[in-house]
């Protein structure tokens, strides 16, 4: 600063360096935080089709490899698209079926060893360390009746918002199923338009950003239907070696939660726990514990590994963040969709920060898919 420019008085202001970038970082990030909460504010508000598209497509991301070996057989992409998602709606069906049949199958088994496990209860209430009398137990019981009985309102809210979400659940599943169709279809012809919106000098970057998240979005559902289904067999093979009953229904549960990595299939191991405790009594359950976390080990040391790679290559600390986060901004939809979406985010930062080539299937070439 030259003597003219100086103020008045002749002191001289200077900000010191490091305040001066500390502001420039604040004011960008904040601004960037005010759109990331925009945008999940608006895709909150909208979930009831975000949500389905989302999860439109995790199903594209796991049937798209079958559309175009179907494709390069000579198979009309239209056709070999409803080939895929009939095939998925089978396999769906397929598990509600298996899941409905042992229940009703078992349901009087159960319903004989819960019966007998409240016996129990009420035996160690009255000679165990309570030592309750038959009067006391009686009042318990009574209280919980009436507990039961003055609550007839909040049940019958409560089966007015089962019956919202049961509806709202349908109209997602059916989102989701048309999404992966047009997804599975003409998904490039799709991403070409998003990439339409940007300007003309950032298209090429966005493209081969919008492939290297597609490639690691694949490469994780993938991997995690491998995990998932070694998982479900492995403590379904426990329960059926323990006689422990809905063997075949806790393995498609534990399929189906081994979707949220690490905490997923073991929250869902601890059902077949409780059925163990409930059928077995405690050193069944315990064994069945045992039996869940050895394959958990297994599965965390032997297959996450080799099946991920470094497509996925995310800290463990980091996915049980992720996991958190997404519960806390979405429920259970969240912590399913979360670790995909910072496995699509680390892959664009890894390429961007090193300009790695994308590996991908045909859904977001160039071109769009042939039909």
């Amino acid at each position: 600063m030259s003597a003219e420019d100086a103020p008045a008085g002749g002191r001289r202001y200077e900000v010191p360096l490091g305040v001066e970038i500390a502001t420039a970082w604040s004011w960008r990030l904040i601004v960037i935080g005010a759109g990331v909460l925009a945008l999940a504010w608006v895709m909150g508000f909208f979930s009831e089709v975000t949500i389905p598209i989302a999860v439109g497509l995790l199903l594209t991301a796991l049937s798209i490899g079958t559309v175009d070996a179907l494709t390069r057989r000579k198979v009309p992409r239209i056709l070999a698209t409803f080939i895929v998602v009939i095939g998925m709606l089978l396999a769906l069906s397929g598990l509600v079926t298996l899941v409905g049949t042992q229940l009703s199958s078992q349901f009087n088994e159960m319903r004989d060893s819960v019966v007998e496990g409240i016996s129990q209860v009420q035996d160690w209430a009255k000679n165990g360390p309570l030592n309750l009398s038959d009067a006391q137990l009686s009042q318990w019981i009574e209280r919980l009746q009436s507990a039961i009985a003055s609550s007839d309102s909040s049940v019958i809210n409560q089966a007015t918002e089962v019956g919202s979400r049961v509806t709202h659940f349908v109209a997602g599943f059916f989102i989701a199923i048309f999404a992966a169709f047009f997804f599975l279809y003409d998904g490039a012809r799709i991403w070409n338009w998003v990439v339409q919106f940007f300007p003309r000098a950032s298209r090429s970057k966005v493209r081969s950003s919008g492939r290297a998240a597609w490639g690691s979005l694949t490469a994780f559902v993938r991997a995690t239907v491998l995990v998932a289904l070694a998982d479900a067999i492995g403590i379904a093979l426990v329960a059926v070696v323990l006689q422990v009953p809905l063997a075949l229904a806790i393995g498609v549960l534990v399929f189906l939660g081994a979707f949220v990595p690490i905490v997923g299939a073991l929250v869902s191991g601890l059902v077949a726990v409780l059925v163990a405790l409930v059928a077995h009594g405690p050193v069944t359950a315990l064994l069945m514990l045992g039996g869940v976390i050895a394959v958990q080990q297994i599965e965390s040391h032997v297959l996450q590994p080799f099946l991920m790679g470094h497509i996925v290559a995310i800290h463990p600390l980091a996915i049980i963040l992720v996991i958190a986060s997404g519960i806390v901004v979405a429920g259970i939809v969240g912590a399913l969709l979360a670790v995909p979406f910072a496995a699509c985010a680390n892959s664009v930062v890894r390429h961007l920060a090193e300009g790695e080539p994308p590996t991908t299937d045909g859904l977001l070439g160039d071109e769009a898919q042939p039909t």
